[in-house]
């Protein structure tokens, strides 16, 4: 049995974490001693290094109550699980668009500054007016 602190390490994360996944009911609460303190076996360890690693792969903490409910039940078939997967790499593919045009526009900002005054600087003249923008990354951003 691993105490809180031992937990948080061994699946990389902070202690307020554990506390807070308890909290909102992704982790169950834990067993405690006699003297109060939590303590935590490999099925508590195995479900919070799922979690993180789903948040690291950008899923939303609803998403991750879902795809665990369907870990907790091992008999359903998988098209649910993989629904959710598909929802966040569509949500992952339009940030990366939007990211795409940002980049366009922000090197070609700086490919035509020339460094000369300020009253003259193209970065500033672009941010002026959005006119002058070539990509559509304010509709990408929204």
């Amino acid at each position: 049995m691993l105490a809180i602190g031992s937990l948080a390490k061994k699946a990389g994360t902070k202690v307020q974490t554990v506390r807070y996944y308890e909290q909102i009911g992704l982790m169950p609460k834990p067993r405690r001693t006699e003297g109060g303190q939590r303590r935590y076996g490999d099925a508590a360890l195995d479900r919070l290094s799922f979690i993180r690693h789903a948040r690291q792969l950008g899923f939303t903490l609803g998403a991750i109550r879902e795809l665990l409910d369907l870990s907790d039940q091992p008999d359903r078939p998988c098209d649910e699980a993989d629904a959710i997967a598909r929802r966040q790499l569509k949500q992952v593919e339009q940030r990366l668009a939007r990211l795409e045009a940002l980049r366009t526009e922000l090197r070609r900002m700086v490919h035509e500054c020339s460094g000369g005054r300020t009253a003259d600087c193209r970065v500033l003249e672009v941010l002026r007016d959005h006119s002058e923008c070539l990509t559509d990354h304010e509709r990408a951003g929204a």
